[in-house]
């Protein structure tokens, strides 16, 4: 079991190498979320705390695909929730289909630990994004310090990374 995991993270690290440029959705964000999944669960973090970064990327990929829409004017009804439902569809059905989830002992709160995770660490995510836009209105459109764009939304997986590793102890 462990070989198969380090030769499929070999292979994933060699895809890195192939990477020519980085997009708003990137293969390298899919990679990295799969072998990070792999990565977590091979470390013992618990996969609540996994679900909320990976609830936060899939966030954050709808985001910038909207933006990348917006700015190519792909415009379309209910362009922003189709967007957002396609990534939550896929990061579903391919957890689905690699037997990552819906495991019975493998829940919390009767929910499965890592939907729960995604679904907080979306939520956490959102709430960091829309403290640094509100933030960013109160201060005549500018930031109050260098990369605050990415500090408060990742503060907030932070956060709730630490609420999950509060509760799962």
């Amino acid at each position: 079991m462990k070989i198969n995991f380090l030769l499929q993270t070999a292979f994933s690290l060699g895809l890195l190498f192939l990477a020519k440029t980085s997009y708003a959705v990137c293969p390298v964000c899919v990679v990295a979320v799969g072998a990070g999944v792999g990565f977590s669960r091979w470390l013992g973090i618990d996969d609540t705390i996994t679900g909320v970064w990976i609830g936060g990327l899939t966030l954050s990929i709808a985001l910038w695909t909207i933006d990348w829409l917006r700015r190519k004017n792909f415009n379309f009804p209910g362009r922003k929730i189709l967007t957002i439902i396609a990534y939550y569809v896929l990061v579903y059905v391919s957890l689905v289909w690699a037997n990552i989830i819906g495991h019975p002992l493998n829940k919390l709160w009767g929910y499965d630990k890592l939907l729960l995770g995604i679904v907080v660490g979306s939520i956490f995510f959102l709430l960091g994004n829309i403290s640094y836009i509100t933030m960013k209105k109160k201060n005549n459109d500018h930031a109050y310090f260098p990369f605050q764009k990415v500090v408060m939304p990742v503060s907030a997986l932070i956060v709730a990374s630490i609420i999950f590793y509060i509760i799962i102890k």
